[in-house]
Parts: C-alpha cells; structure tokens; sequence
C-alpha cells in the first residue's frame, strides 16, 4: 500500500509537488533510488516486478502508482509496476497513454496510476477499480490531491490526515468535511508556522516530509475501512506503516519528495529503510528538465 500528496500547477514556484510513501514487505527485493539503464528514467526499482513505484525522466515526465486495496487478485495478472515505467519511456502524450492503458485496464489487479508532462500542464488519472466504473481516465485538475488505496481524492480514511496536514491544504477542508484528531490539527498548526518562515519562496520539504509522512496516528474502528479485518487495517491506517505480518515485517520502506521548479530544475529525494530493517538512508538527485515544451 501506499499513499501521496501532491500539489499540481497551482504554487507560482513550484507546478509539482509530491510527497510519497511506499509500503511494502520489507524483504521483497528493491533498489533504490538512481539514474536506470537508458539515463532518461531515474526512480525505485521493484526487482521482483521489474517496474517502478515513483519516477521521472529528463523532459519532464512524472508517473507515480497506487495499488487498489482489495481481498483478491487476478492469477498471472500483469505487473502493474511496468505502468509508470512504460509512460516514462513512451513518446505518447499523457492522454494517448492514459487512453492506451484504459483498453488493458481488466488485465491488471487493482490499480490507481498518475501520468504528467510539467510544461504541457497535462496530468491524467488512469484506475480500474471499482469493476463497475465506466469512466477509468480522468483529467486531473490544478491544486491539491491525495492518492492512497482507493480513488483519487476519495475520503478513505488514510488521506484525512494530509489533507488537515499539510501547507496548502486547509482550503479543501469545507468541502471535504473531513473529521480532524488532534494530532493532525497540531501538524497544520506546525506547518502554518512554517509558511510564516517561508513567504512566497521556497518549502522546506524536508522538514515538510518529516512532519507529514512519518506521522503513526492510527484510526480508531469506527473510521477504518472494512476490506481487512479491524485488526489489520488499525495497523495499516497510519501515514507510516510499520507492522508484523504472518507473511514479515511489512511497513514503510521509502518516503519520496519530487519537486519540479517553474524554471525545470528537478529535486527528487529518497528515504529508504536500507535491506534487513535496519538504518535509513538518504539520496537526493538534482536536474534540469531538457527540452522545455509542451510536447
């Protein structure tokens, strides 16, 4: 599971912003973040799948992955992981890959992916789930939004937190209605203070990350989803994830920060829990986006 924020071509400084939380087995195979093969794509890479959770390339392409939260899947379904991999290395336009994924949508479990292109301002929203929705592309808007384990925006309990956390996020509150704990309103409160610091400029996004995506504030029943048994969703329902599982130790593994700047120069930061569980690592990669258009 996993779960991301994101700021989109609605900050006069930054037209993309995201922070990103990846949950997963801690003993299944990872490399972290780094420049692939072809020296276009940089992100994670799932060694298992062979595709990627988060990542972007030269020409300012960004592609990030959800899985869909449900009790079953589809025997020898393809890699959903291979999704953002093949955008960042296609020359089709966020719409034509988003059309192109929607007539191949059934061969893959559960799945929510984001495609962008910066300077084209274009962003869409591809997901297959639920198995009755007809509309499966969606063009996503300017402003804030919030992806975890079920649709875009959707009020899942999970995405509560940074919505009530974060920066910009407090103009969504009235329309949301969103049931605020205590520990979220001290978060805004923190973050508000660091706006003051930081008029009109640049974020601290470290700092922002450390506030907002390693919060453990658990759900009580009553507001937990009801796909897993109680037990196992009150331990799923923090921002980090850190739990025994029958099958490992399952958690957060890597906390991400992508930020695109108006003038193309790319921050892309990693934290990743290093192979065994033990110490955590930091990686960061600067950029400037070649080839500015809208193309």
């Amino acid at each position: 599971m996993c779960i991301a924020v994101f700021l989109w071509q609605s900050h006069p400084l930054y037209p993309f912003l995201l922070f990103l939380n990846r949950d997963e087995y801690l003993n299944r195979a990872t490399e972290a973040l780094r420049w692939w093969q072809d020296g276009e794509t940089l992100g994670g890479r799932d060694l298992v799948g062979g595709g990627t959770w988060l990542g972007c390339n030269r020409h300012g392409r960004i592609a990030f992955l959800t899985n869909f939260r449900e009790t079953s899947s589809i025997p020898d379904a393809k890699s959903r992981g291979d999704l953002p991999l093949r955008y960042l290395q296609s020359q089709k336009s966020p719409a034509e890959f988003a059309e192109e994924i929607e007539k191949e949508a059934s061969l893959y479990n559960g799945f929510n992916l984001v495609v962008a292109h910066v300077f084209s301002k274009s962003m869409f929203y591809v997901t297959n789930r639920p198995l009755s929705q007809q509309q499966l592309v969606t063009l996503v808007s300017p402003g804030i939004h919030v992806l975890s384990n079920a649709n875009l925006d959707s009020p899942w309990p999970k995405v509560h937190a940074p919505l009530s956390t974060s920066f910009l996020f407090l103009h969504l509150l009235t329309s949301l209605a969103l049931l605020l704990c205590l520990q979220c309103l001290r978060l805004r409160d923190g973050f508000n203070q660091l706006l003051t610091q930081h008029p009109g400029g640049e974020f601290p996004v470290k700092t922002m990350v450390e506030e907002v995506m390693t919060d453990t504030v658990k759900d009580q029943e009553p507001d937990l989803p009801h796909v897993f048994p109680p037990d196992t969703e009150y331990h799923l329902s923090s921002i980090f994830v850190d739990v025994s599982r029958p099958a490992g130790r399952y958690g957060t593994r890597s906390i991400s920060a992508l930020t695109i700047k108006s003038h193309g120069q790319v921050c892309f930061y990693e934290r990743h829990l290093q192979p065994g569980g033990g110490s955590w690592k930091e990686l960061t990669q600067h950029f400037v986006i070649q080839n500015q258009t809208s193309t």
